[in-house]
């Protein structure tokens, strides 16, 4: 398995591109405390998500943030990207390990105690727990979990694999990330609180030093 640090994971969103280009906003993440990009992209053409994917891929060269993309396994092959984060109603995780390799990148989503026993079994890297709170950037037809579901679910994933790193996502900004990292996260996924800000670089800054503090303050 390779190890991933999930501080601060910036989902690059395709729906972004009317802000900017996207391997620039990439770019800009990375030099400015993600550790982790993830490409999203729910309506591009195959074509296009292939293309967008190489660019955000040659724009992080040189920053050691790993490029992930979201739910295409194809894309991701395609792109020479360093993994893929996957859904439930995505391809199995075993499936991608075998297709990718022992180098790469796999990540799972995480909604309930299902998906919880499924991340533990799987060979994945790393898991992501949500939504957490209400959020504007993907409908989401679950309730949000709240802290103590959250809390719940990461308990049960450290039970059996203590060290995998577990994030949390969905409405979690730079003032809700200490609030998750109390909770077990070791990090947050993030894509509003960071690419529609203002600047970018600023907010990147800002929730990556709220995970950072946090983190410090719940080592014992």
């Amino acid at each position: 398995m390779t190890r991933v640090d999930y501080r601060l994971n910036a989902i690059i969103d395709g729906s972004l591109a009317g802000r900017g280009d996207l391997a620039a906003l990439a770019r800009t993440a990375a030099e400015n405390g993600a550790t982790l990009l993830q490409y999203r992209d729910k309506d591009a053409p195959t074509r296009t998500m292939v293309a967008r994917a190489r660019a955000i891929r040659a724009a992080l060269a040189g920053t050691g943030v790993p490029l992930v993309v979201n739910d295409r396994l194809d894309v991701a092959l395609a792109a020479e990207a360093d993994g893929v984060h996957l859904g439930r109603e995505d391809m199995a995780p075993e499936t991608a390990r075998r297709l990718l390799g022992p180098a790469a990148i796999v990540g799972v989503t995480v909604k309930d105690a299902a998906d919880a026993e499924a991340a533990i079994a799987a060979p994945a890297d790393y898991a992501c727990i949500g939504g957490v709170f209400e959020t504007l950037s993907k409908h989401n037809p679950d309730p949000p979990l709240g802290l103590d579901g959250f809390a719940a679910l990461r308990a049960r994933i450290a039970a059996a694999r203590p060290d995998l790193p577990v994030g949390a996502i969905a409405g979690i900004d730079a003032a809700r990330a200490a609030a998750v990292v109390r909770a077990g996260a070791a990090g947050v996924a993030v894509i509003s609180a960071v690419f529609a800000a203002a600047d970018v670089a600023a907010a990147a800054r800002q929730v990556r030093a709220a995970v950072d503090r946090a983190l410090a303050e719940a080592r014992p």
